[in-house]
């Protein structure tokens, strides 16, 4: 039986895809975008007429900076995580921002689920353990999201190992 077979004949138990949450979409950084140049505009007409034209060139460089600190924020967001639990395995797919992909694959009967709480902020953690080896997980989620995330994948490991999870 070929890979795509077997992936066909054994459905995962629990699948996640998880991104990285961008608080300003393509729109609105467009428009923000369009507000920093006329800022600028005004700002290096009102310098320029005033004699103090070196100020134009500063104020062109804020709006490029501005602007390459969002491309670098949007290019961070294409990072995801795949997870899927099957009744053999437990897959997790991290995918950087650069495409770079790493594969980690665990024994449900024998993957520890670590989650490390605080009382004031709620999982700060999440981890994959099995045989010496760990590997961290949802760290760009929110606590609130990575709480049930976690209890979701707990749950999901338990039912895979046979056994429902509380």
């Amino acid at each position: 039986m070929s890979d795509d077979n077997a992936a066909a004949a054994d459905p995962p138990v629990f699948s996640a895809m998880l991104t990285p949450h961008r608080s300003l979409p393509a729109k609105g950084f467009v428009g923000l975008v369009a507000l920093a140049v006329g800022l600028a505009l005004l700002t290096g007409l009102i310098f320029g007429r005033l004699g103090a034209w070196p100020i134009v060139g500063f104020c062109g460089l804020d709006v490029a900076l501005l602007v390459a600190a969002f491309l670098v924020n949007y290019r961070a967001a294409r990072a995801y995580e795949e997870v899927e639990v099957h009744w053999h395995e437990v897959v997790l797919r991290q995918v950087a921002s650069n495409g770079r992909t790493r594969e980690y694959r665990f024994n449900p009967a024998w993957v520890r689920l670590e989650i490390d709480r605080l009382d004031d902020e709620g999982i700060v953690r999440i981890a994959f353990f099995s045989h010496g080896r760990g590997v961290e997980l949802a760290r760009f989620l929110n606590p609130e999201d990575r709480t049930s995330f976690a209890a979701a994948l707990k749950r999901a490991i338990g039912h895979a190992r046979g056994r429902p999870s509380a």
